[in-house]
């Protein structure tokens, strides 16, 4: 019996152990491994906004006290101190941040209170609630009213070359200003 039942037992059982033991992980790791990888690649999000997979937030309960630079959109909420350089990236400056920098961004929006000097290669918004109190330089830019901006504007025409828009034809007609705006 036992000549009998351990090579018939051992062959097919081991094997058949050895199997869902070896199935039963490798199967739930393909699948882990499948779900993981469209998770961490964001695979879902690309469908819904590419704006969603590049953006980053700093809530408005951190405070940052030197350099942010990267290759994603980024959303300030809380303060930050120093400077932000996102180059080809837009900036926004939402209501609740407070930011003593100077900012390098493509576009920067702001809806909070900005100290310092912002550069953006295509344009500068400041909305209504928002404050400034630097120099912008920019190939557009838009001041809604109510909002508060202290210091000059220079518009860059190196920006309006490389564009053929008439948007920036028009904002680039306008020689530098020093201009305090209170609405």
């Amino acid at each position: 019996m036992w000549g009998n039942k351990k090579p018939d037992a051992p062959q097919p059982g081991q094997p058949e152990q050895r199997n869902p033991i070896s199935n039963q992980p490798s199967r739930p790791a393909p699948a882990a491994w499948e779900e993981k990888p469209a998770m961490s690649t964001d695979a879902m999000r690309p469908l819904g906004g590419t704006a969603d997979r590049g953006t980053a937030r700093l809530g408005a309960s951190l405070h940052v006290k030197g350099e942010i630079s990267g290759n994603e959109d980024l959303v300030i909420d809380g303060s930050v101190e120093g400077l932000v350089q996102l180059d080809e990236r837009k900036l926004t400056v939402g209501a609740t941040a407070k930011v003593t920098a100077d900012i390098i961004a493509r576009e920067v929006v702001v809806f909070g209170t900005v100290k310092g000097n912002l550069r953006a290669k295509d344009k500068i918004e400041i909305k209504k609630d928002g404050s400034v109190n630097g120099d912008l330089t920019t190939a557009r830019i838009m001041i809604e009213d109510g909002a508060y901006f202290k210091g000059s504007i220079e518009i860059d025409k190196s920006a309006e070359k490389e564009s053929s828009s008439h948007a920036f034809t028009r904002s680039s007609s306008v020689p530098a200003a020093t201009a305090t705006k209170t609405i």
